[in-house]
């Protein structure tokens, strides 16, 4: 089942629900601010990606900016301050089995489903 970690705010997310729409192929929402995704998760996510968890912080947000921006932080600390603050999480993020990729842009989705 493809899953996509979603935020209705977004519009890079929203347009990714559209694609995942139109593939006619049956998906699963996650509204991850919502439904936070434990550290766990969300490590099994970054490998999915194939990234370092870095690569998936949303650098731009307050909270990053003024909690953890200049930060000598470990993986493990980075993915905590994600789990602590979703809003800190790149999305929209969608899982097909074993594969994962960000959607930004949003055509990237294609090359899973």
């Amino acid at each position: 089942m493809i899953k996509i970690y979603h935020n209705p705010r977004c519009s890079k997310s929203r347009q990714g629900v559209e694609i995942l729409e139109k593939s006619g192929k049956e998906f699963e929402i996650v509204k991850y601010l919502d439904a936070v995704p434990s550290e766990k998760e969300l490590s099994e996510i970054i490998k999915m990606l194939g990234i370092s968890p870095i690569e998936l912080v949303r650098k731009n947000e307050k909270i990053w900016k003024e909690n953890y921006k200049g930060k000598e932080l470990s993986d493990s600390e980075i993915i905590k301050a994600m789990v602590e603050n979703p809003k800190l999480i790149e999305r929209p993020i969608v899982i097909n089995h074993k594969k994962a990729v960000v959607g930004r842009p949003p055509e990237n989705i294609s090359s899973i489903i």
